[in-house]
């Protein structure tokens, strides 16, 4: 089986967290998420609702690591490292940081992946956002084999991603509310 990918319209912010709060219950340990896109693409806000929900603390204080670079949240299953690498100079500099330790202790996610380099783990799942004219978000998620049986809940049916869209592809726009 090859990587299945899956194109998401989110209309606003509340689809991105809403997608966010989806996914978090699904992850553990050693799962990595890479968010990909420009800055203002939804990579942050993506992610703090996404630790807010595995925090089960909407309110809670969730700071951009592009200063620290990494900030670790500990939700009682699982750590949870919040990484920007925006400012990193050169791939080593994630290695120092024990990105790759905590890519196979803790559920990681990684704004800037590409600076990365060799340390990228080739199960990540990829998720690349890209600001639309009117405010909204297209979300491409790529997803190696090994969590596309875990992603059903983003298709909206029981099965994989791959076995969702003959081509291996799928268009969908996310609600922006609960239903």
């Amino acid at each position: 089986m090859t990587d299945a990918s899956l194109t998401l319209t989110l209309p606003d912010a509340e689809a991105t967290a809403l997608l966010a709060r989806k996914l978090a219950p699904g992850l553990a340990a050693g799962d990595v998420l890479l968010l990909e896109g420009p800055i203002g693409a939804g990579k942050s806000h993506f992610a703090r609702a996404l630790i807010r929900a595995r925090l089960q603390a909407p309110d809670a204080e969730v700071p951009s690591p592009t200063f620290t670079l990494v900030q670790t949240y500990d939700d009682g299953k699982a750590e949870i490292w919040h990484a920007d690498l925006y400012r990193l100079g050169h791939p080593d500099e994630g290695a120092e940081l024990g990105l790759d330790q905590a890519f196979t202790t803790a559920i990681c996610l990684i704004e800037w992946p590409e600076r990365l380099g060799d340390l990228t783990p080739p199960d990540a799942l990829h998720l690349r956002f890209e600001p639309l004219a009117d405010d909204s978000r297209r979300l491409q998620i790529t997803a190696p084999e090994s969590w596309q049986r875990r992603l059903a809940v983003l298709s909206g049916s029981g099965e994989s991603l791959a076995e969702d869209a003959p081509d291996s592809a799928q268009t969908q726009t996310a609600p922006s509310q609960d239903a």
